[in-house]
């Protein structure tokens, strides 16, 4: 049966996926936690990430943690994004814990979490070399005096942020850095620290290595759970799933055509002043896909022999010359994603959703009722 264009989520492979992760870390004594910022947490994946076993869930965006409890969510979350001073009322009363760095927020959440009378879990973090979020180190001890004088915060410990920005991966290294600073600034706190957390899913390749220094207990997991996938390492899981999510297009036009458009030259509808190669007419076909749900750089055709060619804000061109089957009007192109098209796809309000289940059976979601948070 034809869908039109949708993006296919087979749960059942994002449930093993999770517990691969979840099994793989556990042996090294780390915990996971799910990160639910790439699909815009839609509660039916949450729930698969969950039944793998990883039952403590974090996210970038205050307002999928608050959909989530809406929904009845009673697992532990995080927020990933250093809170907006603006919303730490929201940040006290919707999570269990925040990462953080900047001591006047971290002030206002102590007095927020008092008048609730209540103790907000921060994780501080530290720069080791990313340069996005982070303390420096040299300037973590003195940060940290100055939180634990604050009666309304409790420091769980600390955590990095690697390749998101700068593409600094992790090493032993760095992380050995903040290893090394959790137990000086554990010594400060007078206690152990519950969370030394080491980064994502770019960071798995050193569990796997045998290279993960020992202090590291917790990694913020998403990518690899969701596409099996390490985009910082350029290289896909060989034990987890890279095809949980799949994007079908329908073609709504194909036709034979040159490979230069004629006329006089302006911008695209994005702005930018295209520019073509001379391949002689070439068979293109349009899928019924744009700019508005995902870019032409966060999917990649299944069948090698298509191109995509551009996009407008409503409509893909790909080259189909080469394609290894006869394609018509009304035939799907699949793609595979990479995880800024799931983030993309995700947050469209335009694109469908079918899930499959288990391996086989599939279903679409306006088929099926919404299924109650466990």
């Amino acid at each position: 049966m034809n869908r039109g264009t949708y993006l296919e989520i087979e749960l059942g492979k994002i449930t093993e996926n999770a517990r691969h992760v979840a099994a793989v870390c556990a042996q090294r004594g780390i915990e996971v936690l799910g990160v639910t910022k790439g699909f815009s947490a839609i509660p039916r994946i949450v729930e698969a990430i969950i039944a793998g076993g990883v039952d403590k869930l974090a996210d970038a965006r205050l307002e999928n943690i608050m959909s989530l409890r809406y929904l009845g969510f009673t697992q532990e979350m995080t927020l990933l994004r250093i809170p907006m001073l603006s919303s730490v009322n929201q940040v006290t009363a919707w999570t269990n814990c925040s990462l953080n760095s900047e001591l006047s927020v971290i002030r206002a959440l102590s007095d927020a979490a008092q008048s609730l009378g209540k103790r907000h879990n921060i994780v501080l973090m530290v720069d080791v070399g990313d340069l996005r979020e982070g303390v420096l180190p040299s300037a973590a001890a003195d940060t940290l005096r100055k939180i634990l004088t604050m009666k309304g915060v409790y420091v769980s410990g600390i955590g990095t942020n690697m390749g998101c920005y700068g593409g600094i991966l992790p090493t032993e290294k760095n992380l050995s850095m903040l290893s090394e600073l959790a137990v000086d600034l554990q010594n400060i706190a007078g206690r152990h620290f519950e969370v030394v957390s080491g980064g994502g899913t770019s960071s798995l390749m050193l569990i796997h290595s045998g290279e993960m220094p020992g202090q590291i207990n917790q990694l913020r997991v998403g990518e690899g759970i969701l596409l099996g996938t390490d985009t910082t390492h350029n290289c896909n899981i060989p034990w987890l799933y890279q095809d949980a999510f799949l994007l079908h297009a329908e073609i709504v036009e194909i036709k034979s055509k040159p490979s230069i458009p004629y006329g006089e030259v302006g911008l695209d509808a994005f702005g930018r002043t295209p520019e073509f190669e001379d391949r002689g007419v070439r068979k293109r076909a349009i899928v019924s896909l744009g700019g508005q749900d995902v870019s032409v750089d966060g999917i990649v055709p299944m069948d090698e022999g298509i191109n995509i060619l551009g996009a407008s804000s409503d409509h893909m061109i790909l080259d189909v010359s080469d394609a290894g089957e006869k394609l018509r009007v009304g035939d799907e192109v699949c793609f595979r994603l990479n995880y800024h098209g799931l983030l993309r796809l995700c947050s469209s309000k335009y694109i469908k959703r079918v899930y499959k289940y288990g391996f086989d059976a599939s279903a679409s979601e306006e088929d099926l009722s919404a299924k109650s948070a466990s």
